[in-house]
């Protein structure tokens, strides 16, 4: 699948820990099929847990992608844990995946790698998006994603992602980001959705998931198929 969406065009793929069935043996496997199609691996781990981020940069993802960030000392942790002294204290060994093996000198794979690594936090909170501020107060995010599905359960709606409730705090969000030059993401389902929000900002744009584009695919094509075969009438013979 990971080399399909590249073949496909898209930029990166989220490889999804926290609601996916993955363990690092399977990461590993698809962040080095994303490297096949020139597509950047992202990594969203099951928690801000320093062993899950560490090992999910050691099998050579460009990203980890962080849940339930809500408060600056988890911000912190998370930034300290995706990166090498002195913008880190990330657990070191030169000789992972990541670090080529020992192919490279250490100084070169630190500096690689504090270069390269994305630290995306997951704001799912009304409460995270309020402390936005203080959050990124310390530096080393990337990417502010905001998502919808979360913070709706936050606001006591679950799901319904296109309130105004929600939507207002996602729009709060990616102005508290930006005022810090910090790039915003968020979740998307329809072509509308992902316009609507790149125009009011939004740079970093997950749209949907393998398995709901698999299905809406499939479920069209088996409603076409039966609308044209039940408009065909049997030829005389």
């Amino acid at each position: 699948v990971v080399e399909l969406l590249g073949e496909a065009g898209v930029d990166f793929v989220i490889i999804d820990m926290e609601h996916g069935y993955f363990g690092f043996s399977d990461v590993c496997e698809l962040v080095r099929a994303a490297g096949v199609v020139g597509v950047a691996p992202v990594v969203r781990v099951p928690s801000s847990e320093e062993t899950y981020i560490l090992r999910a940069l050691e099998c050579g993802a460009l990203g980890v992608q962080v849940p339930h960030v809500d408060d600056p000392e988890t911000a912190r942790r998370v930034v300290e844990a995706a990166h090498y002294y002195p913008e880190g204290m990330r657990g070191f060994s030169p000789y992972t995946r990541a670090g080529r093996y020992g192919a490279r000198t250490p100084r070169a794979h630190v500096e690689a790698s504090n270069r390269d690594t994305a630290v995306i936090i997951h704001i799912e909170s009304a409460e995270g998006v309020r402390r936005l501020p203080e959050i990124l107060g310390g530096g080393g995010v990337d990417v502010v994603f905001l998502g919808p599905y979360d913070l709706s359960q936050s606001l006591g709606i679950p799901g319904e992602v296109t309130d105004p409730r929600v939507t207002g705090l996602i729009e709060s969000g990616i102005k508290a980001a930006r005022e810090r030059g910090v790039a915003v993401g968020t979740f998307v389902e329809t072509v509308d959705a992902a316009a609507e929000w790149a125009a009011k900002g939004v740079q970093y744009i997950a749209y949907s998931v393998d398995v709901a584009i698999f299905y809406r695919a499939v479920r069209e094509i088996v409603k076409s198929v039966k609308d044209r075969v039940s408009r065909t009438k049997p030829g005389k013979h």
